[in-house]
């Protein structure tokens, strides 16, 4: 385990999650944010632009590993070249300045977005097969989406420059139980058509805080792409039935039985160890 680690977007959702289980395990933090909101647990806080190499560099003073979540999280409230921009040069950064400073673990915050089926215009995209998996093209026609398979390549790319192990974290819809996940079941059960293009999958930010911690003990040099997700769908409406009836033409490679995730998620399994814990039941309520 690091012994400090560089989180990157720390005042976000995840970030905050993955500070505050950095703390309970007994590891120190920095923090890179736009702007400090004064109550973050970590032993350094720099305000700053994460595009820009020198607030990168000031930021990872004593850090041993690095967890980059600072981004534009879609599409839809800033242009595209600023969203593309922004993501792309901020990842390219933050790895450079990371592996000149002889840091050989990184957690990359990537998305299911790099799928293409949340924000392509097209009016109803459908995966080719489920369950999706790493190896399914991507269908992306949107500058998010762009921008992190470019963080992709550029993971792979720093990971041999710098003989960096970057395990890219293709994280879905993510929230707290009450804070957004409940709300999102409920909205979602009324309409299932409205996460037809997230497969109706989700992940508690707790358990994706502890799948960017998992990310930093992979041993070994590379990049890695992985999907996360929670076992179960957030409706409770059969998947079999939900994929007949919204994605009709998506070839079934293997049975999916009750509410199971249409995706993947056996490369988190084997590299991280990582399962999802925190699970919204059929009737709404919550398991841990």
């Amino acid at each position: 385990m690091a012994a400090r680690v560089l989180v990157t977007g720390a005042a976000g959702r995840i970030g905050r999650a993955v500070l505050t289980l950095l703390a309970e395990r007994g590891s120190e933090a920095n923090a890179l944010v736009l702007d400090d909101p004064g109550d973050l647990p970590a032993r350094l806080v720099v305000t700053g632009d994460a595009a820009d190499a020198k607030t990168v560099g000031a930021a990872l003073e004593g850090a041993d590993a690095v967890i980059h979540l600072a981004a534009i999280p879609t599409p839809e409230h800033n242009t595209a070249a600023e969203v593309f921009t922004a993501n792309s040069l901020t990842t390219f950064t933050v790895l450079e300045e990371a592996g000149r400073a002889g840091i050989r673990h990184v957690a990359l915050a990537s998305s299911w977005g790099v799928t293409g089926l949340p924000w392509t215009a097209a009016e109803n995209p459908h995966p080719p097969y489920v369950p999706v998996d790493e190896a399914m093209d991507s269908q992306v026609a949107d500058a998010y989406g762009l921008s992190k398979q470019v963080d992709e390549l550029t993971a792979r790319m720093m990971a041999r420059r710098h003989g960096m192990s970057v395990v890219c974290l293709r994280y879905p819809y993510v929230g707290g139980f009450e804070e957004r996940l409940l709300a999102h079941a409920a909205r979602l059960t009324a309409d299932p058509a409205a996460g037809a293009r997230d497969l109706w999958t989700y992940l508690e930010v707790h358990d994706a805080a502890r799948a960017a911690l998992l990310a930093l003990d992979v041993r070994g040099s590379g990049a890695h792409a992985v999907h996360l997700c929670a076992p179960e769908i957030i409706v409770p409406y059969p998947t079999e039935e939900l994929l007949r009836r919204y994605h009709p033409g998506t070839v079934l490679r293997g049975p999916l039985p009750g509410r199971a995730a249409p995706v993947d998620t056996s490369a988190a399994r084997r590299l991280l160890g990582f399962t999802a814990r925190n699970l919204v039941g059929r009737d709404g309520a919550t398991s841990r």
